[in-house]
């Protein structure tokens, strides 16, 4: 079980990274059918455009990042690595908060999407904090859950992709409706399962 889980996490992290970097960065660079579905006019599109593209840039390297860390054969080999590769996770996720604040001000679905982007935004990075403050005084247990609930937040853009395609295509709900649906549903339905990782100890 614990096999399946690890080998299954690294294999959509591979697959979502492809998709997200394709869709956003080689078919449409302009990014022309996300704005086409915003509910509000983007205020600056210029800026807007580099702060979606950088909060896209920066969760594709905590996806790449994350299942590395977690690697229980990778850790065992080189701690270094590990370590290294820690400080690359984490600090792509600090550096994706503001990026992430400023681009949920402008989310599809109005108000409601937006606090719940940004609870998302403040959970990934608290999340995330946690995790890096608990190996520094030595708990690796506490790092360990902690780290293991930022992994799972990392996948939310996967989360939403799927309730929304599930909400709007199958059940015909507006696309604004389903967008925030699909906001909430993310962190919360992520987080949950983190915790059912956490309990089982498949990642620790």
């Amino acid at each position: 079980m614990e096999k399946i889980v690890r080998i299954s996490m690294i294999l959509i992290s591979i697959m979502w990274v492809f998709h997200t970097f394709s869709k956003n960065f080689i078919v449409d660079l302009s990014l022309e059918s996300f704005l086409s579905m915003k509910d509000q006019l983007v205020t600056n599109e210029s800026l807007w455009l580099f702060m979606i593209r950088t909060h896209i840039a920066l969760a594709i390297i905590s996806l790449l990042t994350g299942p590395l860390g977690v690697s229980k054969a990778i850790r065992a080999k080189s701690t270094s690595f590990h370590r290294w590769n820690g400080r690359i996770y984490v600090l792509s996720i600090f550096f994706n908060f503001v990026p992430g604040i400023y681009v949920s001000f402008f989310a599809t679905g109005g108000w409601l999407s937006t606090i719940g982007f940004l609870l998302l935004s403040s959970l990934w990075l608290g999340t995330t904090i946690l995790g890096y403050f608990s190996i520094k005084r030595k708990n690796v247990i506490l790092h360990s859950q902690w780290i293991t609930r930022s992994f799972f937040l990392s996948f939310a853009n996967m989360t939403i992709y799927i309730i929304v395609a599930v909400a709007h295509h199958v059940m015909s709900f507006s696309y604004g409706h389903s967008y925030t649906i699909a906001v909430w549903l993310s962190w919360s339905i992520n987080l949950l399962l983190a915790e059912w990782v956490i309990r089982k100890k498949i990642l620790s």
